[in-house]
């Protein structure tokens, strides 16, 4: 019960910083550059100070750094620069399909294949979310868009299967953020070729940082070793369709018919893959 409420929280805390994103630069407040680079440092300085206060210990010279902070560059970077030209719904499909295909190719190899019931599970739920997200009327693929958002699905999916053997959440999250801060910020704001942010935007940038990314990735550490890696890789589909229900409770957005039958979807094929059915 405790794995569940643990893994539910960061879902939310996910689900979270995807809403704040949304105000911030739905808004205007900010542009998507900016308020990750803000988004990244304040993450850093949060976990930086946190894990002083507590230990003194910073393990940046560790080679789960190269995987780690690599990985969340990729994803970082990926994320934030592909939203500059997809659809916001078809950046999610794209990032969670890869995201899924990425630990399911990954965990066959070193031996862990997932089960014909968590496969299934797992298309349900995909297909729920993409009859959710998928754009209305004419579709139009940005290519350079499609392989970022591709990008950083597979960074996403090495950062989760690397945190399984990380020993300090807490520790391990905070020198991944510091160590992949440089490289991400110098590639945003090349990217970005200008800065657009209001007080407002930083406001909500810090806590995305801080609170719902650096603080649920450290949740998320701590909970990735009592997970089977196709559990982890399943559950993650819920972000999105959290993250839709926290606008229409939040934001004022309308709850159609169309969000409830694929909310069922995907909440039913995460219970196909992730539940044990226990044999008569």
């Amino acid at each position: 019960m405790r794995l569940f409420l643990l893994t539910t929280l960061t879902m939310c805390a996910f689900a979270a910083n995807s809403i704040l994103n949304r105000m911030a630069i739905d808004s205007g407040a900010s542009d998507p550059a900016g308020f990750a680079i803000v988004r990244v440092l304040s993450g850093a300085v949060v976990l930086t100070g946190l894990v002083w206060l507590r230990s003194g210990h910073l393990p940046l010279r560790n080679r789960r750094r190269i995987a780690g902070a690599g990985s969340l560059s990729i994803y970082m970077i990926g994320f934030s620069v592909a939203y500059l030209t997809l659809d916001a719904g078809l950046g999610a499909l794209i990032l969670f399909g890869v995201v899924q295909i990425t630990m399911f190719a990954v965990t066959s190899v070193t031996g862990n294949a997932p089960t014909a019931r968590q496969i299934a599970g797992a298309a349900i739920a995909l297909m729920g979310l993409a009859y959710v997200l998928w754009p209305s009327g004419t579709v139009q693929v940005d290519l350079t868009g499609a392989v970022l958002m591709t990008a950083a699905g597979v960074g996403w999916a090495i950062y989760s299967l690397v945190g399984r053997s990380e020993p300090d959440a807490l520790a391990g999250t905070a020198a991944n953020f510091v160590v992949a801060l440089p490289v991400t910020v110098l590639a945003l704001m090349l990217a970005a070729g200008g800065w657009d942010m209001n007080g407002a935007g930083y406001l909500l940038a810090i806590l995305s940082g801080g609170v719902t990314s650096g603080m649920g990735y450290s949740l998320w550490y701590r909970v990735l070793p009592q997970l089977a890696p196709s559990t982890a890789a399943v559950v993650q589909l819920s972000v999105p369709i959290i993250a839709i229900l926290g606008g229409v409770l939040l934001l004022g957005e309308v709850a159609s018919l169309r969000l409830i039958l694929g909310a069922a979807l995907v909440l039913g094929g995460i219970a196909l893959a992730v539940l044990r059915l226990k044999p008569r």
